[in-house]
């Protein structure tokens, strides 16, 4: 079993967090297959996602070798000792409710709060919170992260929504650990037509944009 730490330095590598959302859990193993064939280690499976504490235990049973299965949307402490109970080895939440990070981290379980202002991203990080999920970040954009990191460098950031092929780079640039992606990688376009070969095909761009990046940054 991944400790805490281990499972937290996979996720900011290469730091692309894929976020299932959809109305039709059978296709989520074919969508992991298609993630992990383009290099993008990390799964994300919302509550929203029908039977998905079932969902997360047959998918950490067939993929946790090789993939970081993780639950989000987790609202309460009993959801996320439910998520854990199933093999959930992250946790995120859109919110920051400190019986969440209690009950993941007695289970040595990295947890994601989410944030939206600095005062609510720093008291997260004072928690012990070990990444900051800003969301919804579809319209504060790179700058704000920027803005964010620069009297509070010490926060490892997440931003999601508003994360995609063209502004990728410029998120990672702004110092963020990683990047929760959805729509713009698990399209309904996609899950919709089963194109798997395509969802491999973006996995892969965002992955290389991510150690593209992120070499580019540790070499300034």
């Amino acid at each position: 079993m991944r400790s805490r730490s281990e499972i937290v330095s996979l996720l900011m590598n290469p730091g692309i967090i894929a976020i299932v959302r959809m109305d039709r859990g059978e296709q989520v193993a074919p969508i992991c297959e298609a993630l992990l064939a383009g290099g993008v280690l990390a799964v994300e499976i919302t509550l929203t996602v029908p039977n998905a504490i079932e969902l997360i235990r047959q998918t950490s049973q067939r993929f946790g070798s090789q993939a970081l299965i993780g639950a989000g949307m987790v609202l309460n402490a009993e959801a996320c000792r439910s998520v854990v109970a199933a093999g959930a080895e992250f946790i995120v939440s859109p919110i920051t409710k400190l019986e969440i990070l209690q009950a993941a981290h007695s289970a040595d379980r990295p947890v994601m709060l989410g944030a939206y202002t600095p005062t609510e991203a720093q008291a997260a990080h004072e928690a012990g919170a070990d990444f900051i999920k800003i969301f919804p970040a579809d319209k504060l954009g790179p700058s704000y992260i920027r803005a964010l990191r620069a009297p509070l460098p010490h926060l490892r950031l997440v931003p999601t929504g508003g994360v995609d092929l063209q502004t990728a780079a410029d998120f990672l640039r702004a110092g963020c650990a990683a990047l929760g992606v959805g729509s713009s990688l698990i399209s309904s376009e996609i899950v919709a037509a089963s194109n798997w070969a395509e969802l491999t095909r973006l996995a892969r761009a965002f992955v290389e944009i991510a150690s593209a990046t992120k070499k580019r940054s540790g070499a300034e």
